[in-house]
């Protein structure tokens, strides 16, 4: 146990106990030592009140993570580095007896931070269940993969993102599932081409599979029973009178599959291309000035 608030002796008293030629008291001894909270010592309901009403001033990044599907016994090590401290590794799981299915942990040092994966473990499951993670940086965008049995474990330093600016926080889902069936990857080669001086990224999305935003060729590992993919642009044409235009094509037949425009004096987020890309292995994006129907 310890003092009760009230009770408790002024720090400026309790140094002038152990002040040069002073002989503390026993009593003193007693004072300075309930003064100090031990290891051991459990916070009073009003404590943990006060104490949780008081994180709403802190200004660090944090995770908010949730562990459904009845997963038990994985962990899901996180790793958050930051500019100023070391990495911080957060696990995710079962820690000894404590079950931590959701929660919140706020982040050591200072933004911005890097959030990466460590060491997923993938096993635990049945015949047809994976695991399916989402996560999803600050409202920006979602990242989704899925993992165990015949399908690859999320990679050792799998990077989410970057955490910066006045919303520092970070989301992230596993959760459990039997699709009754094997799941198998599919590649889509996307080649990117810009021809507008202004910086432009897109970013493919599938079902249980999604990536970031970026601006160089990728290929794509989503999943056979879906698919099927979405491509967004982002770009910021605030500052220029010219709008742009992107078209998707069948790289191996030169058709074009889809079409939109990106919009001059706007911040253009999230626009999505217009249509889905269904089972087409090879795509090439071109960006361009011109406006629609011109």
């Amino acid at each position: 146990m310890y003092m009760e608030e009230n009770n408790l002796i002024p720090r400026e008293k309790l140094k002038n106990y152990f002040e040069t030629g002073k002989y503390p008291t026993e009593g003193q001894f007693s004072d300075l030592i309930d003064s100090l909270r031990h290891k051991e010592d459990i916070l009073t309901n009003d404590e943990m009140v006060a104490f949780a009403n008081n994180l709403a001033s802190i200004k660090n990044g944090f995770i908010i993570y949730n562990l459904s599907g009845g997963i038990k016994g994985q962990k899901f090590p996180i790793v958050i580095s930051s500019q100023d401290r070391e990495d911080q590794v957060i696990m995710l799981g079962e820690s000894g007896s404590y079950r931590f299915p959701e929660g919140k942990r706020y982040f050591f040092g200072s933004a911005p931070y890097t959030v990466r994966t460590k060491e997923f473990s993938a096993d635990r499951l049945e015949e047809n269940q994976y695991y399916v993670l989402t996560s999803e940086v600050q409202l920006k965008y979602s990242i989704a993969r899925m993992f165990g049995n015949n399908l690859p474990t999320i990679p050792d330093g799998f990077e989410f993102g970057i955490l910066e600016g006045d919303e520092k926080w970070f989301y992230l889902q596993v959760d459990k599932q039997d699709f009754g069936r094997k799941i198998s990857i599919v590649n889509t080669v996307i080649k990117f081409i810009n021809k507008t001086e202004i910086p432009i990224q897109y970013r493919t999305s599938a079902i249980n599979w999604s990536d970031k935003y970026r601006s160089k060729d990728i290929v794509t590992d989503h999943y056979d029973i879906w698919d099927d993919l979405a491509i967004y642009y982002e770009a910021d044409l605030t500052a220029t009178d010219d709008s742009v235009v992107c078209r998707i094509y069948d790289e191996d037949k030169d058709r074009i599959l889809t079409v939109c425009q990106l919009d001059a004096r706007r911040y253009n987020h999230d626009v999505w291309a217009g249509d889905q890309v269904f089972k087409i292995r090879n795509i090439r994006i071109e960006c361009e000035y011109g406006i629609l129907n011109e």
